[in-house]
């Protein structure tokens, strides 16, 4: 059997934040999950989080989310280095002895399923105690260096306690470590605090399990962002723009066009079809799916939402919607969940569509709200309209049939019914079912007041008149 230990107690104060370190968000997903589930893409799926600071949010987190990991915490109540953290977690260790056990840091999120895979070969392989995952990178300062003999490694020393000669040394550890988890096992207990840093270093379990006679080795990723983790915004803000260009290198060579880069962000669950374009300001994330040969303007910040192919966005906002084949929308447009646009429609400016339906070719075409609606074919939305869903205490249907024209400024209170090739006339408020192919007209007769403005005016055209003069 093979386990996890991922160590998420840090509290990561120069972020100045009340979230426990490893909840600040990489591309919008804590960084936690980002390791999670590398583990899951892994295969590994019996995970501990040794949590710590705000230990109640990690714990918060983690029963809320759905993956396919059997994640159990611990806490640590004291921060006494990386030795201590998994020390907290040996009882879960001795619940699972045999097989190994992986140990990865929960704020460095760009651990991925081939380096666990390639590194877990390695281990097993070569029968190793211990197995570090390292990289090599120009500026090793801040980071354990490797030390190598001829039987593998000798030790990982860490920053602070380095030697000028061992300061050199551009193999650091990435804090990854396979371990054969009976031989962690029996090495944790005699772990010592003996550092300038008076804490418990998990890399002291080499040189104890070296001098055991059992074998430690390295194994270089070839992923160069292993080791990166974040110690303030500065890192946080790194992490987030190494991984939002590594996502836009990945679509680039699919064939995605990218207008201008600025402010763009796509999510690691996104997928994009071949001939898209993307404009600058655009956000994509959690699961959306974006078809073929569309054009996603600048401005549009979609998630959770399935775009067909050919469909042109400008200034959408989209949560958990749909939007078929042949499409234009935009701008300033607003798709709120639970919302599916047919193929061919169009929608213009300042248009909010919540919990509804809008049939095939129908257009909505500026300033309306289309609320808890089922909307039909080649229907056509007038200027200024709404359905009127809300009584302040239910919220109520609209069915409008196809080929119906709304006239602007047209109130559809619901619970109510347009029938197929309806009309309803400008200004009208309509309260009661609709047959089809009628008229539903609700306007007071007008009536004209004379002199009426002359005298309302009267003040303001002078005022008006003496400004000209002026």
């Amino acid at each position: 059997m093979n386990n996890c230990i991922i160590l998420a107690g840090g509290q990561g104060k120069r972020m100045k934040t009340t979230k426990p370190k490893v909840l600040l968000e990489v591309l919008g997903e804590p960084m936690l999950e980002w390791v999670i589930k590398a583990c899951e893409s892994a295969g590994i799926e019996n995970i501990c989080v040794v949590k710590g600071y705000e230990g109640e949010q990690v714990e918060a987190y983690l029963s809320q989310r759905k993956g396919s990991a059997d994640i159990k915490t611990v806490l640590q109540s004291e921060r006494l280095g990386t030795g201590h953290a998994v020390m907290m977690a040996a009882d879960y260790l001795k619940e699972r002895n045999g097989g190994n056990t992986l140990i990865l840091c929960g704020d460095a999120p760009f651990i991925d399923k081939e380096t666990i895979e390639g590194s877990l070969a390695l281990h097993t392989k070569e029968g190793n105690a211990v197995t570090v995952v390292t990289s090599e990178i120009s500026q090793p300062h801040g980071y354990g260096r490797i030390i190598r003999n001829e039987n593998g490694i000798s030790g990982i020393v860490e920053e602070k306690d380095c030697t000028d000669e061992q300061r050199k040394i551009n193999e650091i550890n990435s804090g990854c470590y396979w371990f054969d988890t009976a031989s962690l096992i029996d090495v944790l207990s005699e772990l010592k605090p003996n550092n300038a840093q008076n804490e418990y270093y998990l890399t002291d379990c080499i040189s104890l399990l070296l001098s055991k006679g059992k074998r430690a080795d390295a194994y270089i990723s070839h992923n160069k962002n292993v080791s990166l983790g974040a110690n303030d915004r500065r890192g946080l803000l790194m992490l987030n723009d190494i991984a939002r260009m590594n996502i836009i290198d990945k679509w680039l060579d699919f064939g995605i066009e990218f207008t201008c880069l600025d402010g763009v962000s796509i999510g690691t669950q996104v997928e994009i079809g071949a001939g898209t374009v993307i404009e600058s300001g655009v956000r994509l994330s959690g699961k959306t799916k974006i078809g073929e040969g569309c054009h996603i303007m600048t401005g549009c910040m979609l998630n959770n939402t399935v775009v067909g192919n050919n469909t042109v966005l400008n200034f959408v906002q989209s949560n958990d919607a749909v939007v078929e084949d042949n499409v234009k929308i935009g701008p300033w447009v607003q798709l709120r969940p639970d919302t599916v646009i047919k193929s061919g429609v169009k929608i213009g400016d300042f248009v909010e569509i919540k919990n509804s339906v809008i049939g095939e070719c129908t257009a909505v075409a500026h300033l309306t709200y289309v609320g808890d609606s089922d909307v039909g074919a080649n229907v056509n939305f007038g200027c200024g309209c709404v359905t009127v869903n809300f009584d302040g205490e239910k919220k109520f249907r609209t069915m409008i049939g196809d080929n119906s024209f709304i006239g602007c400024n047209t109130n559809l209170v619901a619970p109510v019914k347009v029938g197929r090739s309806a009309y309803t006339a400008a200004g009208t408020t309509v309260t009661k079912d609709v047959p089809d192919g009628a008229l539903a007209i609700d306007r007071n007769k007008q009536a004209n007041i004379a002199g009426y403005a002359e005298k309302k005016l009267k003040a303001r055209n002078e005022k008006i008149a003496a400004q000209k003069k002026a």
